[in-house]
């Protein structure tokens, strides 16, 4: 894909949603921090149910160390894999309290060494907490990446370097939001919304149904 139909396809998901957000609720960085470990291989909608009783009760990093496992099992019970992430998120304050003063750490060697917290998992804590222009690629951004041949890789690490080789520098701090929610709620992979995408004439997807002339105010992704 040319630079120049790349930079028009961020222009229009801006246009469409100028202050993208993720979808997972919470007030600190600490409550993210729980909130994605908890959000993998599940969806944001389950853990949005579990969390708010979680931090209204455990709303630091020693208030939900003191619960335990079993204590933080009981709350996250209904969220996929629990009792692995009920683990993780133990040792991951464990290491907050000992490590860093409560904090949640502000770099990534410091935020792949909490348990539970991968490459995917930092770059979501970089850029929603810290603004940095990090793009974790998850299920949803591979595929749109892939698709539109906005960035083609084989691999999440592929796509994310590439994204950030590739992707002007006045979009790279919202681009992990507006692919996302692009992936979510309109570039599906079963049954991607082709006739409602706002970028449906500059996606170089050949197996989409024929797409709509571009209009200025066509629906996007929503904000949350």
């Amino acid at each position: 894909m040319n630079p120049a139909r790349r930079a028009e396809i961020f222009r229009r998901l801006r246009a469409a949603n100028p202050e993208p957000r993720t979808e997972l609720e919470y007030a600190t960085t600490f409550q993210l921090l729980v909130a994605v470990i908890l959000s993998a291989q599940a969806t944001d909608k389950s853990v949005n149910l579990a969390t708010p009783r979680l931090f209204a009760d455990a709303p630091t990093p020693q208030a939900m160390f003191a619960l335990g496992e079993a204590g933080l099992a009981d709350y996250i019970s209904r969220i996929g894999l629990y009792p692995t992430k009920a683990k993780n998120v133990i040792a991951t304050c464990r290491q907050l309290i000992e490590r860093h003063g409560g904090e949640v750490p502000h770099n990534r060697e410091d935020l792949e060494a909490l348990p539970g917290v991968g490459r995917k998992t930092a770059n979501v804590v970089l850029n929603t907490a810290f603004g940095e222009p990090a793009i974790a690629v998850d299920t949803h951004i591979f595929r749109v990446a892939n698709r539109t041949r906005i960035a083609v890789g084989k691999t999440p690490l592929a796509v994310e370097l590439k994204l950030l080789k590739s992707v002007p520098e006045e979009f790279k701090r919202d681009a992990h939001h507006w692919l996302i929610l692009h992936g979510r709620y309109v570039c599906k992979a079963r049954q991607p919304q082709c006739g409602h995408c706002t970028i449906a004439d500059l996606c170089e997807y050949k197996e989409k149904s024929s797409p709509p002339r571009h209009q200025e105010h066509q629906v996007s992704p929503r904000n949350s």
